[in-house]
């Protein structure tokens, strides 16, 4: 799958579940490092000529989350954004790991601190991409220490 050029992803405003994850696969694809991207829409849902992505981030989130939110929210403003898909890249299966948790409900965390809209979490895993349902990262595991 070619990725879309900027004037064709105009055409198509990303307003389902499915035309994100299709737009993620597209750009990201199935994984091969560790590393977060950060893809921005406007308030039509059109998706913005700018992606950051944050190579090799630690295995856990730490105190650097709180800078991470700070950036991206100068991006936000900057590139006039409304909202971020934001997508946690590693070579591993499909499954949801506790890292991954872990990494979905501190960015959340933080970006709703700011203020920021997530649009969605998606994983990017050695066969393709998949979602991160809310209740993957918000809801504290009976038993964690979150």
């Amino acid at each position: 799958m070619r990725p879309p050029t900027y004037s064709e992803s105009l055409l198509q405003p990303l307003t389902t579940d499915a035309l994100v994850e299709q737009r993620v696969s597209a750009l990201v694809g199935r994984a091969c490092r560790r590393q977060l991207w950060f893809l921005f829409l406007d308030e039509h849902q059109v998706q913005l000529p700018l992606i950051i992505p944050v190579g090799d981030p630690p295995t856990r989130p730490d105190a650097s989350v709180r800078n991470l939110a700070e950036g991206i929210s100068i991006a936000m403003e900057s590139a006039a954004a409304a909202s971020v898909i934001v997508v946690i890249e590693r070579f591993a299966d499909q499954a949801v790991t506790p890292a991954d948790t872990e990494w979905a409900r501190t960015i959340d965390e933080e970006f709703r601190e700011k203020g920021l809209r997530v649009r969605g979490f998606l994983l990017s895993h050695r066969r393709g991409v998949r979602w991160l349902a809310p209740d993957d990262y918000r809801f504290p595991v009976r038993g964690s220490d979150r």
